[in-house]
């Protein structure tokens, strides 16, 4: 399944002022975001766990390694079990996008405009976690 690629928003009506990579920055945060939180599939938690560390240490940016190590497209793949039920629940329903541009998107010409820094990341994990948290609760 899967559930965005950024080659969906750089087309169209994308701002011409930017990069395709800004259509990437949304996905890469909730991705590197649901990694960090234990959320992330096999290729994070079984092949590749160096991709863990490499996000811990912080040595490239969201939206960057999310195009790097998922070519841009966002599966069940990248989640666990667990992680694919929160991410039907909150990013599928649209609520996640909703989230993102209330918390970083404010006063930008437009969502794309977020940019793809640990310091956008730092700003909306609170509110992701917030989520998380109230799934979880709601679940049981």
């Amino acid at each position: 399944m899967k559930y965005d690629d950024a080659s969906w928003h750089y087309g169209g009506n994308f701002p011409s002022d930017l990069p395709d990579s800004a259509g990437a920055t949304h996905t890469g945060m909730f991705l590197v975001w649901a990694v960090l939180a234990g959320l992330g599939g096999e290729l994070f938690t079984v092949k590749e766990p160096e991709l863990v560390r490499e996000l811990r240490g912080r040595t490239t940016t969201p939206g960057a390694f999310f195009l790097r190590v998922c070519d841009g497209k966002l599966t069940n793949e990248d989640f666990s079990d667990r992680g694919n039920e929160f991410a039907v629940a909150y990013y599928e329903d649209g609520q996640f996008l909703a989230d993102y541009e209330a918390t970083l998107g404010s006063g930008l010409a437009t969502p794309y405009h977020v940019p793809d820094t640990w310091e956008s990341f730092d700003a909306l994990r609170p509110r992701l976690d917030q989520r998380l948290a109230r799934w979880a609760g709601a679940e049981g």
